[in-house]
Protein backbone atom coordinates (compact mmCIF):
# COMPACT_ATOMS: atom_id res chain seq x y z
CA UNK A 1 0.00 0.00 0.00
CA UNK A 2 2.75 2.33 0.62
CA UNK A 3 4.58 1.50 -2.62
CA UNK A 4 1.46 2.74 -4.42
CA UNK A 5 -0.24 5.35 -2.85
CA UNK A 6 0.38 7.37 0.50
CA UNK A 7 -1.36 6.43 3.44
CA UNK A 8 -1.76 8.38 6.13
CA UNK A 9 -2.47 6.94 8.99
CA UNK A 10 -4.03 8.64 12.35
CA UNK A 11 -5.11 6.92 15.43
CA UNK A 12 -3.79 3.32 14.76
CA UNK A 13 -2.79 3.31 18.66
CA UNK A 14 -6.68 2.94 19.51
CA UNK A 15 -6.32 -0.65 18.24
CA UNK A 16 -6.16 -2.61 21.09
CA UNK A 17 -2.52 -4.32 21.11
CA UNK A 18 -3.45 -7.97 22.34
CA UNK A 19 -6.98 -9.74 22.48
CA UNK A 20 -10.01 -9.80 20.50
CA UNK A 21 -11.35 -6.80 18.58
CA UNK A 22 -13.44 -6.10 15.58
CA UNK A 23 -12.76 -3.20 12.96
CA UNK A 24 -15.91 -1.89 11.11
CA UNK A 25 -14.45 0.00 8.02
CA UNK A 26 -16.33 2.25 6.29
CA UNK A 27 -16.67 0.71 1.89
CA UNK A 28 -16.68 3.29 -0.81
CA UNK A 29 -13.92 1.81 -3.03
CA UNK A 30 -12.21 -2.00 -3.57
CA UNK A 31 -8.90 -0.67 -2.09
CA UNK A 32 -10.38 -0.57 1.43
CA UNK A 33 -10.25 -3.85 2.71
CA UNK A 34 -6.30 -3.82 1.59
CA UNK A 35 -5.21 -0.66 2.77
CA UNK A 36 -6.50 -1.30 5.91
CA UNK A 37 -4.78 -5.01 6.21
CA UNK A 38 -1.34 -2.84 4.67
CA UNK A 39 -1.68 -0.36 7.59
CA UNK A 40 -3.23 -2.14 10.94
CA UNK A 41 -1.09 -2.60 13.65
CA UNK A 42 -1.98 -6.14 13.93
CA UNK A 43 -2.82 -8.67 11.31
CA UNK A 44 -6.35 -8.87 10.34
CA UNK A 45 -8.83 -11.32 8.93
CA UNK A 46 -11.61 -9.89 6.46
CA UNK A 47 -14.78 -11.10 6.10
CA UNK A 48 -14.36 -10.77 2.36
CA UNK A 49 -17.34 -12.11 -0.54
CA UNK A 50 -16.89 -15.64 -2.07
CA UNK A 51 -16.98 -14.09 -5.47
CA UNK A 52 -13.62 -12.62 -4.79
CA UNK A 53 -11.89 -15.95 -4.20
CA UNK A 54 -11.50 -16.86 -8.01
CA UNK A 55 -8.14 -18.14 -9.43
CA UNK A 56 -4.84 -17.41 -7.80
CA UNK A 57 -6.28 -14.47 -6.32
CA UNK A 58 -8.72 -16.92 -4.15
CA UNK A 59 -5.38 -19.09 -3.01
CA UNK A 60 -3.70 -15.62 -2.17
CA UNK A 61 -6.92 -14.19 0.32
CA UNK A 62 -6.84 -18.14 1.91
CA UNK A 63 -3.21 -17.90 2.56
CA UNK A 64 -2.82 -14.66 3.99
CA UNK A 65 -6.02 -15.47 6.36
CA UNK A 66 -9.19 -13.97 4.63
CA UNK A 67 -12.39 -15.64 5.27
CA UNK A 68 -14.82 -16.37 2.54
CA UNK A 69 -18.63 -15.16 2.72
CA UNK A 70 -21.40 -15.95 0.92
CA UNK A 71 -23.81 -13.10 1.43
CA UNK A 72 -26.67 -14.75 0.03
CA UNK A 73 -27.36 -16.75 3.12
CA UNK A 74 -26.15 -17.19 6.87
CA UNK A 75 -23.14 -18.45 5.80
CA UNK A 76 -22.59 -20.73 8.99
CA UNK A 77 -19.08 -22.03 8.20
CA UNK A 78 -17.95 -18.30 7.78
CA UNK A 79 -19.64 -17.46 10.88
CA UNK A 80 -17.56 -20.07 13.04
CA UNK A 81 -14.78 -18.90 11.38
CA UNK A 82 -14.92 -15.15 12.46
CA UNK A 83 -16.03 -16.27 15.79
CA UNK A 84 -12.48 -18.91 15.89
CA UNK A 85 -10.61 -15.85 14.52
CA UNK A 86 -11.97 -13.63 17.63
CA UNK A 87 -11.93 -16.75 20.28
CA UNK A 88 -8.12 -17.12 19.49
CA UNK A 89 -7.55 -13.46 20.43
CA UNK A 90 -6.87 -12.20 16.95
CA UNK A 91 -8.75 -9.23 14.61
CA UNK A 92 -11.69 -9.43 12.69
CA UNK A 93 -12.30 -6.77 9.45
CA UNK A 94 -15.98 -6.47 9.06
CA UNK A 95 -17.41 -3.84 6.30
CA UNK A 96 -20.95 -3.45 8.37
CA UNK A 97 -22.43 -2.53 5.29
CA UNK A 98 -22.25 -5.13 3.45
CA UNK A 99 -20.90 -4.45 0.25
CA UNK A 100 -19.33 -1.21 -1.47
CA UNK A 101 -21.08 2.17 -1.38
CA UNK A 102 -21.06 5.64 -0.20
CA UNK A 103 -18.87 4.25 2.73
CA UNK A 104 -20.89 6.26 5.51
CA UNK A 105 -22.61 3.69 7.33
CA UNK A 106 -25.60 4.79 6.56
CA UNK A 107 -27.20 1.38 6.30
CA UNK A 108 -25.31 -1.46 8.36
CA UNK A 109 -26.50 -5.09 8.47
CA UNK A 110 -26.39 -7.04 11.70
CA UNK A 111 -23.80 -8.94 10.83
CA UNK A 112 -21.37 -6.45 13.04
CA UNK A 113 -23.75 -6.53 16.03
CA UNK A 114 -24.19 -9.94 15.97
CA UNK A 115 -19.91 -10.32 16.37
CA UNK A 116 -19.28 -7.71 18.92
CA UNK A 117 -22.15 -8.92 21.08
CA UNK A 118 -21.87 -12.79 20.53
CA UNK A 119 -18.23 -12.74 21.27
CA UNK A 120 -18.11 -9.45 23.57
CA UNK A 121 -14.80 -7.96 21.95
CA UNK A 122 -14.62 -4.59 21.03
CA UNK A 123 -15.49 -2.45 18.02
CA UNK A 124 -12.43 -0.44 16.68
CA UNK A 125 -14.58 1.99 14.07
CA UNK A 126 -12.17 3.24 11.20
CA UNK A 127 -12.61 5.36 8.73
CA UNK A 128 -11.11 5.45 4.65
CA UNK A 129 -10.94 8.43 3.06
CA UNK A 130 -9.74 9.78 0.08
CA UNK A 131 -10.13 6.13 -1.61
CA UNK A 132 -12.77 6.76 -3.91
CA UNK A 133 -12.73 10.67 -4.32
CA UNK A 134 -10.97 10.38 -8.13
CA UNK A 135 -10.02 7.39 -10.69
CA UNK A 136 -6.25 7.12 -11.74
CA UNK A 137 -5.03 7.86 -15.30
CA UNK A 138 -3.64 5.19 -15.69
CA UNK A 139 -6.20 2.60 -13.71
CA UNK A 140 -9.69 4.04 -14.02
CA UNK A 141 -10.76 1.82 -11.32
CA UNK A 142 -8.04 2.33 -8.95
CA UNK A 143 -7.42 6.18 -6.83
CA UNK A 144 -4.41 7.73 -8.49
CA UNK A 145 -1.09 6.25 -7.84
CA UNK A 146 1.11 8.11 -5.11
CA UNK A 147 -2.58 10.36 -3.63
CA UNK A 148 -2.96 10.60 -0.34
CA UNK A 149 -5.48 7.85 1.16
CA UNK A 150 -6.28 8.95 5.10
CA UNK A 151 -7.25 5.86 7.18
CA UNK A 152 -8.18 6.49 10.88
CA UNK A 153 -8.64 4.62 13.87
CA UNK A 154 -11.67 5.53 16.24
CA UNK A 155 -11.37 4.51 20.19
CA UNK A 156 -12.99 1.04 21.12
CA UNK A 157 -16.23 0.65 22.06
CA UNK A 158 -18.42 -2.11 22.93
CA UNK A 159 -21.52 -2.95 21.24
CA UNK A 160 -23.79 -5.26 23.90
CA UNK A 161 -25.75 -3.37 26.83
CA UNK A 162 -23.93 -4.68 28.97
CA UNK A 163 -26.55 -7.44 30.21
CA UNK A 164 -25.27 -10.52 27.85
CA UNK A 165 -28.31 -10.89 26.02
CA UNK A 166 -28.26 -12.05 22.78
CA UNK A 167 -31.57 -11.81 21.79
CA UNK A 168 -33.50 -10.29 18.62
CA UNK A 169 -34.10 -7.18 20.49
CA UNK A 170 -30.72 -7.15 21.99
CA UNK A 171 -28.59 -7.50 18.36
CA UNK A 172 -31.12 -4.67 17.11
CA UNK A 173 -30.48 -2.06 20.03
CA UNK A 174 -27.02 -2.99 19.33
CA UNK A 175 -26.80 -2.47 15.78
CA UNK A 176 -28.09 1.36 16.75
CA UNK A 177 -25.83 1.78 19.10
CA UNK A 178 -23.26 0.94 16.46
CA UNK A 179 -24.66 2.91 13.95
CA UNK A 180 -24.55 5.82 15.79
CA UNK A 181 -20.48 5.41 17.41
CA UNK A 182 -19.58 4.56 13.19
CA UNK A 183 -21.71 7.54 11.84
CA UNK A 184 -19.85 9.86 15.23
CA UNK A 185 -16.45 8.28 13.99
CA UNK A 186 -16.58 9.10 10.19
CA UNK A 187 -17.98 12.57 11.53
CA UNK A 188 -14.43 13.41 13.19
CA UNK A 189 -12.56 11.35 10.72
CA UNK A 190 -13.77 14.02 7.56
CA UNK A 191 -13.18 16.87 9.97
CA UNK A 192 -9.95 15.79 11.82
CA UNK A 193 -8.70 14.70 7.78
CA UNK A 194 -10.35 17.73 5.64
CA UNK A 195 -12.19 15.32 3.62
Amino acid sequence: MHGLWKPRVLGAWRLPATGPAILAVNHSHNIDGPMVMGVSPRPTHFLIKKEAFVGPLGSFLTGIGQLKVDRTSADRAAITEALGVLDNGGVLGIFPEGTRGEGDFASLRAGLAYFAVRSGAPIVPVAVLGSAERPGRLIKTLPPLRSRVDVVFGDPFDAGDGSGRRTRRALDEATERIQKQLASHLENARRLTGR
